[in-house]
């Protein structure tokens, strides 16, 4: 819980301060010219990478396979897509990164880490 309440406000501190030293040294324009760029071309970029990734789970669900790693990459995706459609460099970059196959293939073990262990410890029961 600690780290969400530092999350909420480290994180808008720092894109705040990036905002005001991109403004002042690319300008005003340039600094919402690269924001709008980056909230439209990552909404467009996700809404494709996000169909991709939701029929591959639905395809995993028909075929009674577990979804795995679909439901996985279907959550980043989801999470970059919010990232990057929010005003700022650094939830860009970190929305960019959820959005490709190679960050996300480094980021998986450590979710599929997160979920086992919150099972071991009967905080996810699955039925």
């Amino acid at each position: 819980m600690k780290w969400l309440i530092l999350t909420f406000i480290a994180v808008p501190t720092a894109e705040l301060a990036l905002l005001i030293y991109s403004g002042k040294t690319l300008g005003l324009f340039s600094t919402i010219a690269i924001i709008l760029i980056t909230g439209i071309g990552g909404a467009y970029f996700a809404k494709r990478q996000g169909m991709r990734a939701w029929n591959e789970l639905r395809s995993r669900m028909a075929t009674m396979e577990t979804p795995g790693n679909a439901l996985i990459d279907s959550v980043c995706i989801f999470l970059g897509g919010i990232l990057l459609i929010m005003p700022g460099f650094i939830t860009d970059i970190v929305g960019f990164l959820l959005l490709f196959n190679g960050p996300r293939n480094i980021i998986r073990p450590f979710i599929q880490k997160w979920i086992y262990n919150k099972m071991k410890n009967g905080r996810i029961v699955m039925m």
